[in-house]
C-alpha cells in the first residue's frame, strides 16, 4: 500500500504502516478499528492490492462498521424470533436512504474513533463519507418519510420490517445543461454497496400472466403464465444508540438457470434463449418507468406485484416458522402477529395476494381469508390529487393477474351487497365508491377504493390532509366505518436531519438544553424559548447558522461554478418538481424582483436585503410542464447570475441539480428562508418544511399540508403566512372559470417579461399558456399562481425587511427550532405502533 496520502491536496506520510492488519469486528479504540479497516482492504478486497485512496478507504471503513452492524443484527434477529412479538411490515415502492455510513457511526456512537481510526490510515472522515452515493431508491417524500420512520422504529425498539424493491438504477441522475434537465441513469450499484447483505436462502416464486384451473373440490389454482424468483438483498437499519438493528428487505428479479434455454443459445438464438432472464432484468431496473405505452403500465404493474407478493410470502414463511407448542398454529392468529402497512396505493395488490395466498395456497375459505386480511392491512394516504389516486386497467389486470381480478370483483361484489342491504340511503352512490369503475371506455380497477374497503384503518397525514380525506374524498366511507379513519401528522428523523447533518446548531442546543435527550426527545427543544432573547445564545447561534452557509457556498461553487454571498438572506426550495409544489410562483417572484431591481438607482438598490435564490429538485421526465419549470429557472439564474448591476443585491437563481439526501444535508442547515408554497389543499403533508424548520429556517408558506401545524407550533409570528386557504380554492378555480379574476398589474409585468425574450429565445408560451384564460384543459391557472403573486409579493417584502433586523431574525430562527419537537418521526411512528399496529418495543437485551 502507498505510504503517503493527500490531505487537502497536500502528500502527508501515512503512519498506517504501523498500523497492524488484524480483524477486530467489534473494536472499540481508534487502533483496533484502523486495524479492522485494514483488514478489509486487505481481505474483503475490491480493488488492486496497491491502492488506498478515499474510495477503497470508503469500501473498507464501511465493511468495518458492517461487522458490527452484523453482530447487532443477529443478536435482534434472533431475539425477535425467540420472543415472538407482533411485528410491523411496512410496504413502499420507495425508500429515500441517504448515505448509510455518516448515519450507522453517528447511531452507533463511534464517530470519533473512526474519524480517529482514518486518522491513523491517513484519511479525512469527511472525505472519506462523501465517496458514497445515495441509495437511488427513492424520488422524494414519500420514500424518505419511509426511511424516517424506519429509524424511528429501530430507534424505539419496535419490531419492523421495511419492504422494498432494489433498483439497479433508480429514478434518474439529473444533469442541467442549456437544454434544461437532462437523466441520465443513475450509478449507485456500478461497483456495489457495501451495506447491502444477499440472502440466498431466501427467494420466491412470483407468477405473471397464466390462468385460473377450477380443481374437482371447487377450489381454485393460479397456473402457467411465467414464474420469476424473488431474491431477498437485507440492508440493517441501527436504532440510536441502541442494540435494536432491524432490516429494509429488498427484492431483486431472477430467472432461473432452468430458464436459459441451451439448445436455443447454440443455435445462435441468442436473444430468445434468455428471454426470461431479459424480462427479470427489467422489473427491478428503474423506479417508476414511464407509463405513457402499455408496455410500460405493464412493467409499473409487475413491479408492484413484485413487492407485494415476495413480501406476503416471506411474511407468511415467517409466520409458520413461528410454532405454537402444539406444533401449529391457527391464521387467526395471523392479525395477532402480523400488521402490514401499505404506504401509498403502489402496494395495493397486498390485499388480493394475501387473500389469495390464503385461500388457494393455504385453504381457507373466503370469510376465514378475508376475516385476516381486513383485520392485517392498513393503508397510509398520501395525496388528495386525482391523477395520483392509482386506477389500473381492468383488462390489464385480468391479463397479467387472472386470479387477483377474480378476488377483486368478489371483494366488490360483496361490498355492493353490504351497501344494499346496511345502508340503502348510499345506493346512489355505489358507482363512485364501489372498487370496479365499469366505464365501457376504460374501465379500471380503483386502488384507493380497495384499500378503503379491505383495510382496518385509513389514515392522512397532517391534519388538514386528514380533515380533507373526510369531508370529501373519503366522505361516504366515513358514513360507513366512522372509526377506521386516523389522522398520523408525519415526522422526521432528528438524528439525520439535525444531530449529524448540523453538528454546530447540535452541540449549541446540548450545551443551552444541559442535556442531549432531545435527540431522541424532540419536545425538549421547547426549553429553548426561555433563551430566545438572550445575547450569547443569539451570537453563538449566528455563528452555527454561518458555519452551515459557508459549507453550502463551497458546494454551490463546486456544483453550479457559482459563487455566492454568504452574507445575503439563502431562500431556498427544494423538492419534486410539479405545478402544484408552485416553483412557477418562486420563479415569477425572483423575475419580478430583477425587473424592480433593474429600475432602481444604485442608492436604491443599497437600501434592499441581499438574495440568493436556490431552487432544486427533479421533473418527472415525462411532465413536459415540470420540465419546463426547470429550463425557466435555469434561464433567469443564467442572466441575472451575469448581471453586474444587480449582482451585489439578486443572485438569482441557483439550480442545484440532482436533489437528493445527500444534497438536501448541506442544502437545509445552510439555509434561512425556505419557500412551501404549493396551492392550499394540495400538498398532502410535506417533510422538507420540518426538516428546514428545526434546522432554524424560516418558512413563507400557504395554509396546507404540514405548514398549518408547523405555524401553530412555531408561532404565527415566526412563518411567513400569504395566500388563499383550502377552503377557498374551489370557489376561486369557478370565479376564474367564469372571468372574474382581475390579475395583479405585478403579475402581468412579471410575464410579459419573461414574453419580452429578457431570459432568451425558448419558447416559453406553453408554460405561460398554462397561466391564462378561465378554463380548459392545460390552461386556467388550475394551481392559482395568479391568485397568490400579489400577498406572495408583500409576503417577501416582509421577508426583507425582517432579515434586517438581525437581532429578531435570529430570535425567529432559535424559536421555530424551539416549536419543532412536534415533528419527529419518533412521535409518529410511535402513534402507529399504539394505535394502527398495536406493537410494543421489544429491546435487544
Amino acid at each position: 500500500m502507498e505510504t503517503t496520502t493527500k490531505v487537502n491536496g497536500v502528500a502527508k506520510p501515512k503512519t498506517s504502516e504501523k498500523i497492524p492488519v488484524a480483524a477486530h469486528p467489534l473494536a472499540e479504540d481508534p487502533t483496533d478499528i484502523a486495524s479492522n479497516i485494514k483488514y478489509h482492504a486487505q481481505y474483503s478486497p475490491h480493488f488492486s492490492p496497491v491502492k488506498f485512496e478515499p474510495e477503497q478507504a470508503y469500501y473498507a471503513a464501511a465493511e468495518s462498521v458492517r461487522d458490527r452492524l452484523i453482530q447487532q443484527w443477529n443478536e435482534t434477529y434472533l431475539h425477535y424470533h425467540k420472543v415472538d412479538p407482533k411485528q410491523t411490515y411496512y410496504l413502499s415502492m420507495e425508500f429515500l436512504q441517504g448515505r448509510a455510513l455518516t448515519n450507522a457511526i453517528g447511531n452507533l456512537d463511534i464517530q470519533d474513533a473512526y474519524a480517529s481510526a482514518l486518522n491513523k490510515l491517513g484519511h479525512e472522515l469527511e472525505e472519506i463519507t462523501e465517496q458514497e452515493k445515495d441509495m437511488a431508491l427513492g424520488n422524494g417524500g414519500l420514500g424518505r418519510l419511509a426511511s424516517c420512520f424506519l429509524d424511528s422504529m429501530a430507534t424505539l425498539n419496535l419490531p419492523a420490517w421495511g419492504y422494498g424493491l432494489r433498483y439497479r438504477y433508480g429514478l434518474f441522475k439529473q444533469r442541467i445543461s442549456k437544454a434544461g434537465q437532462e437523466e441520465m441513469a443513475e450509478d449507485w450499484l456500478e461497483k456495489f454497496s457495501p451495506w447491502e447483505v444477499v440472502r440466498h436462502d431466501v427467494v420466491f416464486p412470483v407468477r405473471f400472466f397464466g390462468h385460473v384451473e377450477v380443481l374437482p373440490t371447487g377450489s381454485r389454482k393460479w397456473v402457467g403464465g411465467e414464474v420469476l424468483q424473488a431474491l431477498a438483498y437485507d440492508i440493517p437499519i441501527p436504532g440510536y444508540k441502541t442494540k435494536n438493528t432491524n432490516s429494509l428487505r429488498l427484492w431483486e428479479a431472477k430467472a432461473s438457470a432452468q430458464d436459459f434455454n441451451l439448445f436455443q443459445f447454440n443455435d445462435g438464438q441468442y436473444q430468445s434463449a434468455a428471454e426470461l432472464h431479459a424480462r427479470a432484468s427489467q422489473i427491478c431496473a428503474v423506479l417508476y418507468p414511464g407509463d405513457a405505452t402499455e408496455e410500460g403500465k405493464l412493467l409499473r404493474l409487475k413491479q408492484q406485484f413484485f413487492l407485494c407478493s415476495a413480501s406476503l410470502q416471506d411474511i407468511i414463511a415467517r409466520f409458520k416458522e413461528r410454532k405454537d407448542g402444539t406444533g401449529v398454529r391457527a391464521w387467526s392468529e395471523f392479525p395477532t402477529k402480523v400488521a402490514v402497512q401499505l404506504n401509498d396505493t403502489h402496494p395495493t395488490l397486498a390485499i388480493p395476494e394475501l387473500m389469495r395466498l390464503l385461500m388457494d395456497e393455504e385453504g381457507l375459505g373466503w370469510d376465514d381469508a378475508w376475516d385476516v386480511t381486513s383485520k392485517t392491512i392498513a393503508y397510509t394516504n398520501h395525496t388528495v390529487l386525482p391523477e395520483a389516486l392509482e386506477k389500473w386497467s381492468q383488462v390489464v389486470m385480468s391479463k397479467l393477474l387472472p386470479r387477483h381480478m377474480e378476488i377483486i370483483e368478489e371483494i366488490d361484489k360483496r361490498f355492493i351487497a353490504m351497501i344494499k342491504s346496511t345502508r340503502p340511503d348510499l345506493e346512489s352512490k355505489i358507482n363512485d365508491i364501489r372498487i370496479l369503475d365499469h366505464n365501457p371506455n376504460k374501465p379500471v380497477v380503483r386502488m384507493a377504493n380497495l384499500c378503503v374497503v379491505s383495510g382496518h384503518t385509513v389514515n392522512g397525514v397532517a391534519q388538514l390532509h386528514s380533515d380533507i380525506l373526510k369531508a370529501e374524498l373519503f366522505a361516504d366511507y366515513v358514513s360507513i366505518w366512522p372509526t377506521k379513519f386516523q389522522n398520523k401528522t408525519n415526522g422526521i428523523t432528528p438524528r439525520r436531519w439535525l444531530k449529524f447533518c448540523s453538528p454546530e446548531l447540535s452541540l449549541i442546543i446540548t450545551k443551552w438544553l444541559k442535556t442531549d435527550k432531545w435527540v431522541t426527545n424532540l419536545d425538549l427543544l421547547v426549553g429553548l424559548r426561555e433563551f430566545a432573547d438572550n445575547p450569547e445564545l443569539q451570537a453563538e447561534w449566528d455563528s452555527a447558522k454561518m458555519a452551515n452557509k459557508q459549507r453550502l457556498v463551497q458546494y454551490i461553487s463546486r456544483v453550479t461554478g457559482e459563487s455566492i454571498d454568504p452574507n445575503s438572506l439563502f431562500d431556498i426550495q427544494v423538492k419534486r418538481i410539479h405545478e402544484y409544489k408552485r416553483q412557477l410562483l418562486n420563479i415569477l417572484g425572483a423575475v419580478y424582483r430583477y425587473k424592480k431591481l433593474k429600475e432602481m438607482s444604485p442608492e436604491e438598490r443599497k437600501t434592499t436585503t441581499p438574495r440568493t435564490i436556490m431552487i432544486g429538485g427533479k421533473a418527472f421526465a415525462t411532465y413536459t410542464n415540470a420540465k419546463r419549470i426547470v429550463k425557466l429557472v435555469s434561464d433567469v439564474g443564467a442572466v441575472v447570475n451575469t448581471d453586474p448591476e444587480v449582482n451585489d443585491y439578486l443572485k438569482v437563481v441557483v439550480f442545484v441539480p440532482n436533489y437528493n439526501v445527500s444534497v438536501a444535508e448541506v442544502l437545509i442547515p445552510g439555509s434561512e428562508l425556505s419557500q412551501h408554497i404549493s396551492t392550499a389543499g394540495m400538498e398532502a403533508s410535506g417533510t422538507s418544511n420540518m426538516k428546514f424548520a428545526l434546522n432554524g429556517c424560516l418558512i413563507i408558506g400557504t395554509l396546507d399540508g404540514a405548514n398549518v401545524e408547523i405555524r401553530e407550533e412555531v408561532g404565527e409570528d415566526n412563518f411567513f403566512l400569504f395566500g388563499a386557504t383550502a377552503d377557498q380554492v374551489p370557489q376561486l378555480r369557478k370565479d376564474r372559470e367564469n372571468g372574474l379574476f382581475k390579475p395583479d398589474p405585478r403579475y402581468e409585468e412579471a410575464k410579459q417579461f419573461i414574453r419580452s425574450k429578457a431570459f432568451g429565445s425558448y419558447d416559453y408560451e406553453p408554460l405561460l399558456d398554462s397561466l391564462e384564460g378561465n378554463s380548459g384543459y392545460g390552461r386556467g391557472d388550475y394551481f392559482l399562481v395568479g391568485q397568490d403573486f400579489p400577498t406572495y409579493i408583500d409576503t417577501q417584502a416582509k421577508v426583507d425587511e425582517a432579515y434586517k433586523d438581525r437581532k429578531r431574525w435570529i430570535k425567529m430562527s432559535i424559536l421555530s427550532t424551539a416549536g419543532s419537537g412536534k415533528f419527529s418521526s419518533d412521535r409518529t411512528i410511535s402513534q402507529y405502533a399504539k394505535e394502527i399496529w398495536n406493537i410494543e418495543e421489544c429491546p435487544v437485551p
